[in-house]
Order: C-alpha cells, then sequence, then structure tokens
C-alpha cells in the first residue's frame, strides 16, 4: 500500500469534514451538507461518498476530490502541506518527503543569487551594444527608464560567453548548468545533483563533457516570481533567421513555466487596485504597457494558459481579460480551441486559446474571464504606442468566451446558407451547454439564434446535426442494455484511474492520440477532472505537461517533474499499468474503454445524486430545483453519449 493510500485508509472523510464545520447528513448511502466554500447557503449541494473516500460540490463551486482536495481547498494549502498534515493526523511517516533542508534552501538561494549575477552581466552587454539598444528604444520604443526598470540585456554571440565569465567568478559548471545559464551536449549520461535533485547531462567517464551557453545573441528578459525573487529568463532573437523566436529557461527548482505570470511581482498592486488583470502573449507587451501607464497587465511563459496560473492571479482578482494577438484571433485559432486540439496549440510563442479549457476554468475559479481581439492586425505594445486610450476602450469592451466566439466564427461567413448556421451552432451549443448558469446559458442561445436569424427552438435540432453521435430512440432505449457491457479488465473506478496514470506515466506520448480519439467519439479530451483521486489529478497534470513542451523526452520530462511525494506512487502505478509488449493500438482501445467507465461511473453517481437534491429542494419550495434538474439533464445527456460511444466503438472493433 502506498502512503497516500494508507493515509486516505485511516482518515473518514465524513469525520474530516464534519471536523472542518460542515453538518453533514444521511441521504441513502451517503451524505449531504452546505458547501464551506461558497455563501450559497440555501440547499446542501455539497455530496461526500464514504465508499470511495470523495466529495462534490453541485452548487457554484462545481468541484470535488477526495480527502488531499478537500483540505487543500478549505485551508489554502498545497498538495504537499495536506500531505504533511493529513499524515500526521493519520500517524503515517513520510519518510520520502521532508520539509526543504537548510542545504537545499541554500541551494536554491544560491541559483537566484547567479541569476541576479547574470541580470548585471547581461545588462552590462547591452549598455555596451548600441545597435540592440536603438532596437528597443526606436522600433520598440521603450525609454531608458524603463530598460533599466525591468532589467533588460543582452546575450552576446559567442558559444561560451558566460561560461568563462561566471567560472572566473567562483561557480562551477555545474551551478551554470543547474541555473539554465548553460546547456549539456545532448546524448550525455544524467547526473542527480544532491541538493537540488536536479538531472543534468553529463558525459561519459573517457569523454569530456561539452557545455556551451544557453542564451546567445538574444534580448534577455529577466522572469521573477510573484514575490520578485529571480526564476530565469526568457530570451528573443535579434537574428530573424533564429530559431525559435522566443526562448525561456528550461525547468528548474526555481523556474517552471506552468506556475509562473512575468511582470507579476509588478503588477500585484496594480490588478488589486483595478480589480483585473490583464494577460497578452508576449514579454515586450507587457513591458511596452506597464510603460504605457497599463500595470495590471501580465504574461504567461509563451505556451497554454495552465489553470496554475489562472489560479494565480486569482489571490488578486476575479475579473481576468484575455487579450488576444491578432493572428491567434482569427476563425483558425477559435476552431482549434473548440477542438481542445492543444497539439497544434505547443508551439513556443503561441498563446493557445481554448475556448472550453478557459470555460471550464471560469466554472471552477468562480472568475470572470473574458477576452479583448487587437484590431488592425496590430500587437499591444503597437496599439498602445497609437493611442494610449484605445487599449482602455478595447480592454473595457472585452467580451464573454462565448460572445467572441460566435462573432469570430460568423466573420465573413454567408449567414444566409444554412449549412453556415449548422456549422456554426453545432460549434457554439457544447460551449452554451459547459456554462453552468442556467441565465447564461439561455440568454446565449437567444444570442445565437438572432445571430443567425433563426427560432431558438431550432437549435437543439441544430446541436443534434453536429459533430456529435447521433442517437436515435431506438439506441436510446438499447443504452440500459448495453450499459453493462461498458467494462475494463479492473473491477473499480480507483482502479481505472490507477491503470489510465499508469500508462500515460509510461507513454505521455498517447494522450494527444487519446484525446483525437475521444473527439472522434464525441466525447471531449482527458482532463484532470475525470480523476477523482488528487494523486491522479496531479499526475495527469504533469503528463498532460510533459507532451505540451519540447525541450525533453516526454516520459523523462514527467519522471523529473514528479515531486517527492508522488515519486513512489507514480512507479507503483507505471509498474502495475501494463505490459510492455503490448502495441499502442491495444493500450488506446483500453484507455478509451478505461475513460467511458470513469465518465459513466461519475456521471451516475452525480445524476443519482442530483435527483435527491432536484426532489428535496422541490419539497422546500427552493427556486434552485430547476437549476439541479438543467444539471441532471446535463447528466442523462452524458450517459447517452458515453453508451453511443462505447457501442460504436465496439462495432468498429468487431468490423
Amino acid at each position: 500500500m502506498s502512503t497516500i493510500d494508507e493515509i486516505k485508509s485511516r482518515i473518514d472523510i465524513v469525520d474530516l469534514v464534519s471536523e472542518a464545520g460542515v453538518k453533514l447528513r444521511h441521504a441513502g448511502k451517503n451524505y449531504t451538507g452546505f458547501c464551506p466554500f461558497h455563501e450559497n447557503k440555501h440547499t446542501p449541494a455539497f455530496v461526500v461518498w464514504p465508499e470511495t473516500g470523495t466529495w462534490r460540490c453541485f452548487g457554484a463551486c462545481n468541484e470535488g476530490g477526495d480527502i488531499f482536495k478537500f483540505v487543500m481547498k478549505k485551508e489554502g494549502i498545497d498538495f504537499k502541506e495536506a500531505l504533511q498534515k493529513l499524515a500526521a493526523r493519520a500517524g503515517v511517516e513520510v519518510k520520502e518527503y521532508q520539509r526543504e533542508t537548510p542545504q537545499q534552501k541554500e541551494a536554491y538561494d544560491h541559483l537566484r543569487k547567479l541569476l541576479e549575477d547574470a541580470v548585471i552581466f547581461y545588462r552590462s552587454h547591452l549598455l555596451a551594444n548600441k545597435e540592440i539598444l536603438a532596437y528597443l528604444r526606436e522600433k520598440r520604443g521603450l525609454t531608458d527608464a524603463t530598460i533599466e526598470t525591468f532589467g533588460l540585456g543582452y546575450a552576446p554571440t559567442g558559444w561560451d560567453n558566460a561560461l568563462k565569465h561566471f567560472t572566473a567568478r567562483g561557480y562551477s559548471e555545474q551551478d551554470l548548468v543547474e541555473a539554465g545559464l548553460l546547456t549539456v551536449r545532448e546524448g550525455e549520461s544524467t547526473q542527480v545533483d544532491t541538493y537540488t535533485g536536479i538531472q543534468t547531462e553529463h558525459a561519459g567517464r573517457n569523454t569530456p563533457t561539452r557545455v556551451y551557453d544557453r542564451f546567445r545573441n538574444r534580448i534577455m528578459i529577466p522572469i521573477r516570481d510573484e514575490q520578485g525573487r529571480m526564476a530565469g529568463f526568457g530570451a528573443r532573437i535579434v537574428d530573424p533567421n533564429d530559431i525559435p523566436k522566443f526562448l525561456n529557461s528550461p525547468e528548474t527548482p526555481v523556474f517552471s513555466k506552468g506556475r509562473l505570470l512575468y511582470g507579476l511581482d509588478r503588477a500585484r498592486r496594480a490588478i488589486r487596485a483595478a480589480d483585473q488583470a490583464v494577460i497578452v502573449e508576449g514579454y515586450l507587451d507587457v513591458i511596452a504597457l506597464h510603460q504605457a501607464g497599463y500595470e495590471n497587465v501580465v504574461s504567461p511563459m509563451g505556451t497554454a494558459l495552465t489553470e496554475d496560473q489562472l489560479r494565480l492571479l486569482k489571490r488578486f482578482t476575479r475579473r481576468i481579460v484575455l487579450a488576444l494577438d491578432p493572428d491567434l484571433a482569427g476563425q483558425k485559432a477559435v476552431l482549434r480551441g473548440l477542438e481542445a486540439a492543444r497539439s497544434a496549440m505547443d508551439k513556443e510563442g503561441e498563446l493557445a486559446f481554448d475556448a472550453r479549457g478557459l470555460l471550464r476554468n471560469e466554472s471552477r475559479l468562480q472568475a470572470d474571464l473574458r477576452v479583448a481581439a487587437m484590431p488592425d492586425d496590430l500587437d499591444p505594445d503597437e496599439i498602445v504606442a497609437r493611442d494610449k486610450e484605445e487599449w482602455a476602450r478595447l480592454i473595457t469592451n472585452a467580451k464573454p468566451i462565448v460572445t467572441h466566439v460566435m462573432e469570430t466564427l460568423a466573420a465573413g461567413q454567408n449567414l444566409n446558407d444554412p449549412k453556415v448556421k449548422n456549422q456554426i451552432a453545432a460549434q457554439v451549443l457544447p460551449l452554451i451547454e459547459d456554462l453552468p448558469n442556467p441565465l447564461e446559458r439561455d440568454t446565449y442561445r437567444q444570442a445565437l439564434a438572432r445571430m443567425l436569424r433563426v427560432n431558438e427552438s431550432a437549435l437543439t435540432g441544430a446541436q443534434a446535426q453536429g459533430p456529435r453521435v447521433r442517437r436515435t430512440r431506438e439506441k436510446v432505449r438499447e443504452r440500459g442494455q448495453e450499459a453493462g457491457k461498458v467494462v475494463v479488465a479492473v473491477s473499480s473506478s480507483k482502479k481505472v484511474e490507477e491503470y489510465v496514470i499508469g500508462v500515460l506515466f509510461q507513454k505521455p506520448e498517447l494522450l494527444y492520440r487519446l484525446d483525437r480519439l475521444l473527439q472522434e467519439y464525441g466525447l471531449t479530451p482527458l482532463d484532470a477532472q475525470d480523476f477523482a483521486y488528487t494523486d491522479h489529478k496531479l499526475l495527469f497534470g504533469l503528463i498532460r505537461e510533459s507532451v505540451e513542451q519540447y525541450q525533453t523526452e516526454h516520459h523523462k520530462f514527467v519522471a523529473q517533474a514528479v515531486p517527492e511525494s508522488l515519486a513512489a506512487r507514480a512507479a507503483e502505478l507505471a509498474r502495475e499499468a501494463v505490459e510492455a509488449e503490448k502495441r499502442d493500438e491495444k493500450l488506446l482501445e483500453e484507455l478509451l474503454r478505461g475513460v467511458i467507465k470513469l465518465r459513466r461511473q461519475a456521471a451516475g453517481e452525480n445524476l443519482s445524486q442530483l435527483r435527491f437534491l432536484q426532489e428535496e429542494a422541490h419539497q422546500a419550495g427552493d427556486l434552485r430545483a430547476s437549476s439541479y434538474m438543467e444539471l441532471a439533464l446535463r447528466h442523462t445527456r452524458l450517459l447517452r453519449e458515453l453508451d453511443a460511444a462505447y457501442r460504436k466503438m465496439t462495432q468498429k472493433r468487431l468490423e
């Protein structure tokens, strides 16, 4: 038994939740109560399942998980702290994880000091290079004060400038590799640093180690965490023939691009004051906007916006505007987002716009997410240079995600063509269905009907004609007969979760193929919310992150990124998951079957509880009864889609 499972076996989730101040009462095999995470106390929408040790809120939170997720959300701590807290309560010793030791703290401080020295090194080269200074001043419109404030620098051409400079000042090559300033020649063996736990590449015993400067002939942009501590660098090309356009520091103990937002250290106060954060794509866009007085602007690290980054912003505001660059605001990007094809958006320098992903985050985080499209093929820094007030108007007029998608899809289309209407409706209606608020859903359906110039009642039919599986009455009746066939070679949802995570841990590259396969069967891509257990959610997040980066082999990335607290668990799941000789096609089929089972079991449990809550609210005259009915209908539709997908998969296999 793993440490995590042992802790779960010793702690009763009902006791844990009750001790947190939630008054629970029996509802069949389960317990219900008022959710402790939001203020609406009219109907007990918080449900605890003792058998699985999980919980879910069907109200405003729309979240759920196990004992770890409950403690993390209730006390605002991360998994590491929740593990320690619950291990102490359960009397379980967590040997593989300890708090940061003095040696580790010293190692991290040493890295940050080296990075601070690197800021000075690159800045001195910028001041000595009149051509690069002229580019920043004249073409980018930056003042000397702004250049100094943001610590901009320049990495000179050559392969060993940083290497010679810092080794001459007492730093070792290992220090420079761990800070991300040097790159080791590919194909060398790995060595793990005792203090930081970083794996770096080294040559064999008889082969000299080859290292060289990671950043060469690039504008250097220091990246700090929200507390202002140095974390790494972003580097922009000077020569237009160089690739990639932007190059970030590699993953280190102090730099994780999925958990950092550029400029947040300087934007925190402005975000709080404006009660709004604006997200742009480029580092230089952030700098130009701050210079113009718009200091509530931040940027991700050139990759898809993560939920960790949104949660980081949520500490300061719930109102977030995504300012898309013009090349991403067109129909192609919107369709990519709607089809959830993250694989098409993982290139360095592209800020992925996943409409459905943003809507899910909006619901989970209880945030207000909007989209502001940039006009006239201009970038944000070009807009503010043209007219400072225009930027303020664009942000003020930012539109909800669904409205932006509707208008973008309709732009340049012949809305008199019935097929065009059907195609647009098939793309937009799934987004509307994802909205948790029934009033918002009704409002957007009406807006879509007006835009397409059709009766609102016709939209239901349009959705059925879309990419999802069509269902007849006969097929609906078959659901009960086919339901029993939705099985995998494991006996419980927990075992299914372990199998899916174990396979993907070993072969992360299968994730994109699984996502595409799910789409072919009319289902949404695999998501962390498909897993009930926090350790599985966290491991899936690493797997997803591994395939959204390109610098490291996927499995190696996951193995290196797994925190100490989950290392033993990950190894256990990987060992039990799959025999090495199985072909990918067979694995994909088993993964698909497992995902369908997970979703079907979760939807069935949720539907049963929602019907109970609906009946209870109806008897009490609670207006939320209609909301529960909407949720129940959504889960019923999901069950039908899952059954249709399974039948289609079975038929395809027989053929």
